[in-house]
């Protein structure tokens, strides 16, 4: 599960980090709020919006147990831990 909400933050937070680089590479002051309009955050929100739903999506569909198997956790059995699996 941390994988994931790691994976969603960095989504999140990668059309931001392209900006910066962006901005350095053609030697613009990054932290100069003319190098920040408002229309220009507000296209990186959508941007990063997105690509977080692309992700959510990916993860719901395409990860994962096959459809109509059951998870079993783990648990002891006869004095023996029996690791979760799948079936």
């Amino acid at each position: 599960m941390i994988r994931q909400v790691f994976t969603e933050i960095f989504l999140f937070i990668m059309p931001f980090a392209l900006y910066v680089a962006f901005l350095w590479a053609v030697k613009a002051d990054v932290l100069h709020p003319d190098s920040w309009p408002l229309s220009r955050v507000l296209t990186l929100i959508i941007v990063a919006l997105s690509l977080m739903a692309i992700g959510f999506f990916y993860f719901a569909e395409y990860t994962g147990a096959p459809v109509g198997t059951n998870y079993i956790p783990a648990h002891m059995e006869n004095g023996t831990f029996v690791p979760g699996q799948i079936k």
